[in-house]
């Protein structure tokens, strides 16, 4: 079922898309029916950058058991991280 929640929020990163790579600010994450991945509803993550027009989106259509696995790796690798390792004000040592 649809749930038509919505998360809309900023991002800071790079995506690359087939013009090359661009820089992402918003992210959106909702549950629906999706446009091209197999079954019903899927977890879709829109990332994306509207000031360079739609071709700066990439998007994502994740079965429940493929998001809570990237969720976890994703959880999972940024706690083993050094503090401030990612903080933007750091330098690569």
């Amino acid at each position: 079922m649809c749930t038509y929640r919505t998360d809309l929020l900023s991002v800071s990163g790079s995506g690359k898309g087939p013009r090359g790579w661009f820089t992402l600010t918003d992210a959106s994450v909702y549950v629906d029916h999706p446009v091209h991945a197999p079954g019903l509803h899927t977890l879709n993550i829109d990332l994306r950058n509207p000031a360079l027009g739609p071709g700066a989106r990439l998007a994502l259509e994740l079965d429940a058991g493929s998001a809570r696995a990237l969720a976890a790796a994703m959880a999972a690798a940024l706690d083993d991280l050094p503090e401030g390792l990612l903080d933007s004000h750091s330098q690569p040592a």
